[in-house]
């Protein structure tokens, strides 16, 4: 007993939540860079409707993920019609890649 004990608190003093970039880690920003790291880049629409989002909501994670300047945001006119893109910038790619190495870790022990 006094053997699993010690086990635990050695695994639980390896588990630093501290290293995830908390911009990512929440669940619709990790969704908007898990599909961005593959597509490269994606409409508001597509986004939206593939994370079930809000419009509301989807636009302050996406401002969030600008602000950090992981993606980039254009706005353009398409067939008089407004449409907002989000591209992965190289520093959205190199902390996603960060961040998933942190998390491997984490989940290594």
């Amino acid at each position: 007993m006094a053997n699993r004990l010690a086990l635990l608190i050695r695994a639980m003093a390896r588990f630093d939540t501290h290293t995830l970039d908390e911009v990512i880690h929440g669940r619709m920003r990790l969704g908007i860079m898990a599909y961005l790291i593959d597509a490269g880049e994606a409409d508001f629409v597509t986004l939206k409707k593939l994370l079930g989002a809000t419009q509301g909501n989807l636009s302050v994670h996406l401002k969030k993920l600008e602000e950090a300047g992981y993606i980039a945001l254009t706005k353009a006119f398409e067939n008089r019609k407004p449409v907002t893109r989000a591209k992965l910038t190289a520093a959205g790619r190199k902390a996603f890649d960060a961040y998933l190495q942190a998390l491997g870790e984490l989940l290594a022990g």
